[in-house]
């Protein structure tokens, strides 16, 4: 990233220390008040760079695109002319970063048009796929006042970065989700959201309002018990390395919703897999594969705020995110994001033990 050039450390030597003290004394004033200035500027974005990633990525649903549009925020941010004064940093850059988004969009999605399977977003593990907090300073907390519509409608911010609801706000124009993914998950006022999407207050309030009943209707039910969430997962994984295909039934809901994205990389289903016995046998298909390679291993991790699984095939040279929608204790949907490309900035050695346990594969002779 071009940011102002840091000082070099001081050289070791009383010489040299004299030698540099005179250099600076001797400098312009102008230069030293331009380094000031520079210097300035540059905190003040870092300030917000958190914020600024956090919008990005929901609007984008891609660490890729989300990196590139806070980098050209900040060259934008760093090209301002010297003597123009902003009033409000944070309300200038999430304009320009919403602007850089909405245009990045309407391409983007004529490219997952053309997608080879289902498009999933890219995960996030920790929090470390974006090297930022999935949260941000200013973003909606639950119960706030803000405006039209209520708080009872806004998404909060964990349920914004979720893997399920990332995929419905792909049914949504990209003037639609930049209005709701501002308005209604970062609190941000209606005329700024116009300026980002070049509408009017007016039409942005009712783009925003179509966005949120859409998403209403479509995202899928899910337990806001983070406790239940993970027990329901376990209790997957437990079915599946266990080989024991009745469990494994146990804790798929009967309309569970199965989405590969292996973006015509990898082996993978290029449909969605719908009904409990359906994915039942699928998984069961993933199992029977697995176990024929040597060096599997699978484990727990946090997946977009939500406990998941992540697997790597260290033979193969192959691996998945897992990310879960539980209602009621059941499993109702699974987006599993194995295409290569989706997964090049995650370090999937960092939540993975050194040497599976023995015993630990799957037992698909139960199956």
């Amino acid at each position: 990233m071009t940011q102002p050039e840091r000082a070099t450390e001081p050289e070791t030597g009383t010489g040299t220390a004299r030698a540099r003290s005179a250099q600076d004394a001797g400098r312009p004033a102008h230069d030293t008040g331009q380094l000031a200035q520079d210097a300035d500027r540059l905190a003040q974005f870092e300030e917000q760079r958190g914020r600024l990633w956090a919008i990005a990525y929901r609007i984008m649903g891609t660490v890729t695109d989300a990196d590139d549009a806070v980098q050209e925020a900040w060259l934008r941010w760093q090209a301002l002319p010297d003597d123009q004064q902003v009033a409000s940093p944070r309300g200038y850059l999430t304009t320009v970063v919403s602007r850089i988004c909405y245009d990045l969009l309407g391409s983007a999605r004529a490219r997952r048009e053309t997608y080879v399977g289902p498009w999933l977003p890219e995960p996030l593990l920790d929090g470390t796929g974006g090297r930022l907090p999935l949260g941000a300073a200013g973003a909606v907390s639950p119960g706030s006042p803000v405006g039209p519509g209520g708080p009872e409608d806004r998404v909060t911010l964990d349920e914004s970065v979720g893997m399920a609801l990332l995929t419905v706000m792909e049914r949504l124009t990209p003037a639609e989700r930049t209005a709701f993914i501002l308005h209604d998950v970062f609190a941000v006022p209606f005329p700024e959201v116009a300026e980002a999407v070049g509408r009017t207050p007016e039409s942005v309030r009712q783009l925003a309002s179509r966005a949120r009943k859409r998403v209403r209707a479509e995202a899928p039910r899910r337990t806001v018990d983070r406790a239940e969430h993970r027990r329901t997962v376990e209790a997957f994984l437990s079915a599946v390395m266990g080989g024991d295909f009745d469990a494994l039934l146990s804790v798929l809901d009967p309309e569970i919703v199965w989405r590969s994205d292996g973006g015509g990389k990898v082996s993978s289903a290029r449909r969605p897999v719908l009904g409990r016995e359906k994915v039942a046998r699928f998984v069961r298909g993933l199992v029977t594969r697995g176990t024929q390679r040597e060096g599997l291993r699978v484990t727990l991790a946090e997946v977009n705020g939500a406990t998941g699984l992540v697997f790597v095939d260290t033979v193969g040279e192959q691996a998945g995110v897992f990310a879960f929608t539980v209602h009621a204790g059941r499993i109702t949907e699974v987006d599993a994001v194995i295409n290569p490309d989706k997964l090049g900035h995650l370090d999937l050695g960092l939540h993975l033990p050194l040497d599976p346990a023995p015993g630990s594969g799957p037992a698909p002779d139960r199956f």
